[in-house]
């Protein structure tokens, strides 16, 4: 037994012409008898054992010579069994257009009972040749397989294709360089540094002055080294700007600032005093006050008596109200 697998019966066509030359063409009475020789016959159906019969026993010779017969005696049986289910010459009454025959594999489980039968497989008869119609399940994998192998496929072709530079990012597909001509050379000396070419643009490609600029513009993209270095130059400076013009002010009132001390931090920045905060107030003289608190503020300002002059002061509370006093 060979080690490879036989094909699937709905992965094959099978036609013999000989067998259709022996038969006297293929019709409503002899479409049975080619079905018979195909590998899609079972040998053990119903079908084989009325045509072993009726070859050996020519009282039963007139099963096989109309299918009318053959089918009305596989009816009467229980099994396996193949009937004609669609005949395009409608039993031998309409003429052959080249029409499709359907031959359906069946199980009867009582005689004479079309309600007992199971459909198992159908096969089609175009011409001379005879296909087994697939399952559900199989159609199912053929087209899941087909889908999935596309897949495979675009996503295969796919991963190759995107390329990634620090100038133009992820792309599938690099833009072929353009040529300069003299007016794109004039604006780009007229251009400020603000609209300096990155690395790996067309400009600096061009500025060089390449041999073959396809060639080079193709072994730039496929540089890691550049890839490093940027990489490496974007971390070291990413706190570094060029022509910056920071903005400055509350929302609704932004000033573009190009000094550069509006380009420093906000907690780097000294606050310097305000003029109307370094000069001194003037003071305010208050000029109504009232008598008595004229004196009291007089009295307060003359200079405390001392102990002496207390003492003098309560003996002369201590004589007598008959005396009198000598002035000085």
């Amino acid at each position: 037994m060979s080690g490879s697998q036989e094909p699937l019966l709905d992965e094959i066509q099978w036609k013999a012409s000989h067998v259709v030359q022996s038969i006297g063409g293929i019709q409503t009475n002899t479409v049975l008898p080619y079905f018979y020789h195909s590998p899609f016959f079972d040998g053990t159906s119903n079908n084989a054992i009325i045509t072993t019969q009726a070859t050996l026993n020519p009282a039963q010779f007139h099963l096989i010579q109309t299918r009318t017969a053959f089918e009305g005696r596989l009816r009467t049986m229980q099994g396996l069994e193949f009937m004609v289910v669609h005949d395009p010459t409608d039993n031998g009454t309409k003429p052959d257009d080249g029409g499709i025959w359907v031959i359906r594999k069946q199980m009867r489980r009582k005689p004479a009972a079309d309600s007992e039968v199971t459909p198992i497989s159908s096969y089609y008869v175009v011409g001379e040749n005879i296909y087994m119609a697939p399952s559900l399940g199989r159609i199912l994998e053929a087209r899941m397989l087909s889908t999935v192998a596309s897949l495979n496929e675009v996503i295969t072709t796919a991963s190759k294709l995107p390329v990634f530079t620090p100038a133009l990012g992820h792309t599938y597909l690099p833009p072929a360089p353009k040529p300069l001509t003299s007016a794109t050379n004039t604006q780009m000396s007229q251009a400020s540094k603000e609209s300096s070419p990155m690395p790996g643009t067309q400009d600096t490609l061009s500025s060089k002055g390449p041999s073959n600029p396809k060639s080079l513009f193709d072994d730039h993209m496929c540089n890691p080294q550049l890839l490093q270095d940027s990489l490496n130059l974007s971390l070291r400076y990413r706190h570094e700007y060029m022509d910056d013009s920071p903005l400055v002010g509350e929302p609704g009132s932004f000033i573009i600032n190009k000094t550069r001390e509006a380009q420093q931090p906000a907690s780097q920045l000294k606050q310097k005093p305000t003029p109307a905060a370094s000069k001194p107030g003037t003071p305010q003289i208050k000029t109504d006050v009232l008598p008595s608190k004229r004196k009291d503020s007089m009295g307060a300002e003359k200079s405390p008596t001392s102990a002496a002059t207390k003492e003098k002061k309560a003996r002369r509370k201590s004589r007598p109200a008959g005396s009198t006093t000598t002035p000085k």
